[in-house]
């Protein structure tokens, strides 16, 4: 008899494998698990140190889990929206437009920070009309991201449009960019190339992608 390269592997029974993955913990939400009390900071003071326009930062002191103190630069920001604009023949809207802090062009997501109190469906509606110009019949809720957990509390709600019809695009007056429309297929192989970098734009993209293949 022929001697194979899998001839002297052991099989698992189905009941050992299925032994083995009731010791595999399911995903525990954040703040759900029992043993995240633990790692808690508590807050002992909070103080405004920079006000600006669009965010504020606060500097608090904390007490870490094993007693020691720290110091916390907290951004404060009100959170902002985001929109796959997807048209009918699969093209995604994207925004071109200068950022400071890069010093370069960036290829974006349309988007925009939410007014205090906001709901964020209509920041996102607003945000998508103003800077492509396109009125969505259809709007619906994909996800949302803390854009930096590590120093700021931004949320960015995500949202998908459909359906829609063009208007004519009104920016703010200090806003410069230029729209293009771009297959979904191409956007999702600039982001798994690592060409598209900006955080809303990756999750955007891909969370459209993943809904694209599920239906």
């Amino acid at each position: 008899m022929e001697n194979t390269d899998t001839e002297n592997l052991e099989v698992p029974e189905q009941a050992e494998i299925d032994e083995q993955e009731e010791y595999v913990p399911a995903l525990v939400l954040g703040d759900d698990d029992e043993r995240d009390p633990g790692l808690h900071e508590r807050i002992l003071s909070e103080d405004r140190a920079w006000s600006g326009k669009i965010f504020n930062v606060d500097t608090l002191q904390v007490e870490l889990p094993n007693g020691h103190t720290s110091r916390r630069d907290i951004v404060r920001h009100h959170g902002a929206a985001a929109i796959v604009a997807l048209t009918e023949s699969g093209k995604i809207a994207l925004v071109r437009q200068y950022r400071t802090a890069l010093d370069r062009v960036t290829v974006e997501l349309p988007a925009g920070k939410l007014d205090p109190g906001e709901d964020p469906e209509e920041c996102a509606r607003r945000e998508l009309h103003e800077e492509t110009g396109f009125i969505a019949h259809r709007m619906r809720y994909l996800t949302t991201i803390a854009s930096s957990a590590g120093f700021c509390d931004e949320l960015i709600h995500i949202y998908m449009a459909t359906q829609l019809e063009f208007d004519q695009a009104c920016p703010d007056e200090d806003e410069f960019l230029n729209v293009d429309l771009v297959p979904l297929s191409e956007l999702i192989d600039a982001v798994l190339d690592g060409k598209i970098q900006d955080a809303k734009t990756v999750v955007g993209a891909l969370a459209c992608d993943a809904i694209a293949h599920r239906l």
